[in-house]
């Protein structure tokens, strides 16, 4: 198949779509999500570490079942952790580059812990070299008990906060968040295929691109969600996001794929998306003033530096 100058021109014009999507999709999802939690009266950062988290976690989960029907798990767990880890190493970092990242304390006290301890406990099931079957409903169950937790600390928010005279209801802010989120998949979806489209025609080794550009556009509505949250002021959205999205990825979509197929690998294996992504969540970890500060965001892509690294000589590409 030969390139020619008219499939360039397509690559850069789907890529150049594929930023503007990615901005306006963003600022919609954004102004949506803080709707519906205004009209809700609950925290705008449950809302993302909720329903975002799940939505901008669908394409992990169709791969989960997808790999595990066809009895083949550990692409599904490989897909979780790799995206955990492209989620905070870079995704945080580069918003952080941009504008620092004030985070608020219930996501600090509900959804940081959990997101820890996630990569902690598959490590711990994978001592045995599988994630069987009743390893995946652990998970489940795990993720279920986080989710009656986030419901529970919703309704708290709901019940104390006083009702508003005149209240809007949430139909206005629910389109702009569907809308939002629509924009933000074609986003990450067209800039996948321009950029690599123009990384194939440079030469660029195919286990590159996935690790590099794929990841990247598939978590293209994190990375605009947390830059035009971080920038309207809203930051416990994009976090909320990051945060809900690992905890989705680990729990709900590892352990799904377990249930329905035993995940046999090594723990070597995964010992570098585990160990990392751990090393880059830390990092995340805000100081007493609450700040996540730029000079995190450039250690944090010295991280994912570094995963990429780990991944290559793994993967025996040189």
């Amino acid at each position: 198949m030969t390139w020619t100058l008219g499939d360039e021109v397509n690559d850069y014009l789907a890529l150049l779509v594929g930023v503007i999507c990615a901005g306006g999709g963003g600022e919609l999802f954004v102004r949506g999500t803080v709707g519906i939690a205004s009209s809700l009266r609950i925290s705008p950062g449950i809302i993302a570490a909720t329903i975002a988290a799940f939505a901008t976690s669908s394409p992990e989960l169709t791969v989960s079942l997808t790999a595990a029907l066809a009895g083949t798990p550990q692409i599904a767990l490989g897909d979780a952790l790799g995206s955990n880890v492209v989620n905070v190493a870079l995704i945080v970092a580069v918003a952080v580059l941009i504008v620092p990242i004030a985070a608020p304390r219930d996501a600090i006290r509900r959804d940081f812990p959990v997101a820890l301890i996630v990569p902690v406990i598959i490590a711990v099931l994978l001592l045995d070299g599988v994630l069987s079957r009743l390893d995946g409903l652990v998970l489940l169950a795990l993720f279920a008990g986080w989710l009656v937790a986030v419901v529970r600390e919703a309704r708290r928010q709901r019940s104390s906060a006083p009702e508003v005279l005149g209240e809007r209801k949430p139909t206005r802010a629910v389109i702009e968040g569907i809308a939002g989120l629509a924009l933000l998949v074609l986003a990450g979806r067209l800039i996948v295929s321009g950029a690599t489209g123009i990384a194939v025609a440079q030469g660029v080794d195919a286990f590159l691109i996935g690790a590099t550009v794929v990841a990247l556009g598939t978590s293209v509505p994190e990375l605009a969600t947390a830059i035009i949250s971080g920038l309207r002021g809203h930051e416990e959205i994009g976090l909320g996001t990051i945060l809900g999205s690992n905890i989705f990825n680990g729990l709900l979509i590892v352990g799904t794929a377990a249930s329905i197929a035993p995940i046999t690998i090594g723990i070597q294996e995964v010992a570098p998306a585990i160990v990392l992504g751990l090393a880059a969540l830390a990092l995340t970890f805000p100081p007493a003033s609450g700040i996540i500060g730029r000079w995190r965001g450039a250690i944090l892509l010295g991280v994912y530096a570094a995963y990429l690294a780990a991944m290559l000589q793994w993967g025996g590409v040189s």
